[in-house]
């Protein structure tokens, strides 16, 4: 299984970001998608996550209202789209995959990202006040 990651930068608090995320090595059906972030001294967080089969999005309720993630499941894509950023939300960006087994099962992966199985190189994202 491998993630490809893309997207990140230096953003002005209230702006906009997009994260990407390709997925290959796996049957995208069985697989939950996620982002997880890690901001400086501080754990883990899963924040978003997403499956092809049944269309199931869960979001942390530090992001919800304010990131999605869309996809294209055509192209074993997720994306996350980050509005209205704030200087808290800097930290490093990561996607994550790991079997779906349930139709809840992105709700694990946001209450505990360590169960996650697979992991991308991560991306940067600064905001700036």
């Amino acid at each position: 299984v491998q993630l490809v990651e893309s997207g990140g930068g230096l953003v002005q608090a209230g702006g906009s970001l997009r994260l990407s995320c390709t997925a290959s090595g796996l049957t995208f059906d069985d697989y939950v998608i996620g982002w997880v972030r890690q901001a400086p001294g501080k754990e883990r967080e899963g924040i978003a996550s997403y499956s092809s089969n049944g269309g199931n999005i869960y979001y942390a309720e530090s992001v919800e209202a304010r990131f999605t993630i869309p996809s294209d499941d055509g192209k074993n894509t997720v994306y996350l789209q980050m509005n209205n950023l704030k200087p808290e939300d800097t930290a490093d960006y990561f996607c994550a995959s790991g079997p779906r087994f349930t139709a809840y099962r992105g709700r694990v992966y946001i209450a505990n990202a360590d169960h996650f199985t697979h992991w991308g190189q991560g991306a940067q994202v600064t905001v700036s006040s």
